[in-house]
């Protein structure tokens, strides 16, 4: 892996339609920014109206023969996708660490979590199912089969620019769907070179296209509203979701998306305090505090919470801040500007509202965008904090006294995506399990994510699943066909 420049150097900038790179129609471009000194990284094509749907034309236009390929086929090019992502993975993992700010080996675990979408899905391309039975009658023979459902849009978020943009396009390419690619403005760079490899493992022409845009709304107005589009799948904040979701009403889009969340994360009297505390530190802090997943709202039993907040603060304290490309860094900067000023608003609302500041609550004073790994200790009802996703490295922490508060706390809230539960008492870990309004749920452990299990929430975060048996089925249509009686006389 050589220097930074060398790094960018070798990723491709433009768009992708078609099978071929070229530039914005406009000529227009845009610069990426390392959020760990402010420096341009690279300038990138920024994508027009007109060339969203030149990409849309060439999905279509591939659509027929992409779904009529051998599924076996469909398999080997995302398994070659697979092996080159693994092959590429300090490259990759240098280029995110670059233009997100994540420590370098935390955009490691990236490489390996992303590229198992690719693994995952390549296995599942050749296990698409159906049916066959007789009705309940006896006078015909039911066939149910699967087939694509045409070309997708996929709208990628910033935070984990490679796992967020294998995750649609895995399963979409697996179930023999096309697919255009926008992804976000701030982190482009991975899911160009990300596409490249796509192509250099023989992916045909126009499967897979790619159009960054500072313009997102003007981008993919007219992609919704084109009526060869047949499925929008979009990962990002719940409000720009729910007007996704107006769009895609007219031509009623097949829809899927994962939205905002607000993870509550409880620890009882009865847990494990080295083991939660550990855990805890990785729902909270993996990828800088900015995880749709991170824990977001703590509430911790009165009997264990002197104990758990002096042993959590001391690792928090322990963090090491820095550039994630410098060896030893735990804690690299915030995405920009906007990010710090929202959890330095969030801490100091907390604060006026009583919350007991226990360490952190300032920005960093050196290039680049960092706020300091915080802890606020008993978190008053009314903060801004319980209500709004952090997506940065804040604990809040409120305490309660018995199973059904701390139940009735981590349901108060209009999103749904995952919790985190700390306790040794294994049927309260099923009530936990039964009465907790999420997605989906780490009982004793910190991270959840993987591509073998579905991902996904419930309520105001989301539709649908992502991974899984049940990330391909999002990309497929079931058809009943029905047969007469073939023994009738």
């Amino acid at each position: 892996m050589g220097d930074d420049h060398v790094t960018v150097q070798g990723v491709p900038t433009g768009l992708f339609i078609g099978g071929s790179w070229r530039p914005s129609t406009s000529g227009a471009t845009f610069a990426v920014r390392d959020p760990s000194t402010g420096d341009v990284l690279a300038e990138v094509a920024d994508a027009t109206p007109e060339d969203g749907i030149a990409a849309l034309d060439a999905a279509v236009a591939a659509q027929q023969e992409w779904a009529a390929t051998a599924p076996r086929q469909r398999s080997d090019v995302l398994r070659r996708a697979f092996d080159l992502v693994r092959a590429h993975e300090d490259d990759l993992a240098a280029l995110m660490t670059l233009e997100m700010g994540k420590p370098l080996t935390e955009a490691r675990g990236e490489v390996v979590y992303g590229g198992e979408f690719l693994r995952w899905f390549s296995e599942e391309a050749v296990r698409i199912g159906g049916d066959y039975r007789t009705n309940p009658e006896g006078t015909g023979r039911a066939i149910v089969l699967k087939r694509p459902v045409g070309p997708v849009y996929a709208i990628t978020p910033w935070n984990f620019p490679l796992a967020m943009a294998t995750r649609k396009i895995g399963p979409a390419l697996a179930a023999g769907c096309t697919v255009v690619v926008k992804p976000a403005e701030l982190t482009p760079l991975t899911t160009l070179f990300l596409v490249e490899l796509f192509r250099r493992a023989g992916l045909p022409d126009g499967v897979l296209n790619v159009v960054p845009s500072l313009d997102a709304k003007g981008l993919s107005e007219p992609i919704i509203a084109d009526r060869r589009l047949r499925k929008l799948t979009f990962t990002g904040s719940t409000p720009v979701g729910s007007a996704l979701l107006k769009q895609a009403a007219d031509n009623v889009l097949r829809t899927s998306m994962e939205l905002g969340g607000n993870a509550p994360l409880l620890v009882f009297d009865d847990a494990d305090l080295d083991a939660a505390v550990t855990a805890a530190m990785l729902a909270k802090f993996r990828n800088v505090g900015e995880a749709c997943t991170a824990a977001n709202r703590f509430f911790v039993q009165d009997g264990i919470a002197d104990a758990f907040v002096a042993a959590l603060t001391a690792k928090v304290d322990a963090l090491r801040i820095g550039r994630g490309t410098e060896d030893g860094t735990t804690m690299g900067p915030l995405i920009d500007d906007r990010a710090v000023d929202k959890a330095a608003g969030l801490v100091d609302d907390a604060v006026t509202r009583g919350a007991r500041l226990v360490t952190g609550g300032h920005r960093v004073e050196r290039p680049g965008t960092y706020y300091a790994p915080t802890v606020l200790d008993d978190v008053h009802p009314g903060s801004e904090i319980l209500t709004t996703e952090i997506f940065g490295p804040v604990v809040s922490i409120t305490r309660f006294a018995t199973e059904d508060e701390g139940i009735r706390l981590a349901n108060d809230t209009e999103f749904g995506l995952i919790a985190y539960a700390f306790t040794t008492d294994l049927p309260r870990g099923q009530r936990l399990a039964e009465r907790l309004e999420t997605g989906m749920l780490g009982l004793n452990t910190g991270v959840v994510s993987n591509a073998a299990f579905p991902f996904g929430g419930v309520k105001s975060s989301g539709l649908g699943r992502e991974g899984s048996h049940e990330g391909i089925e999002e990309y497929l249509e079931t058809v009943y066909v029905l047969t007469p009686d073939p023994f009738a006389a």
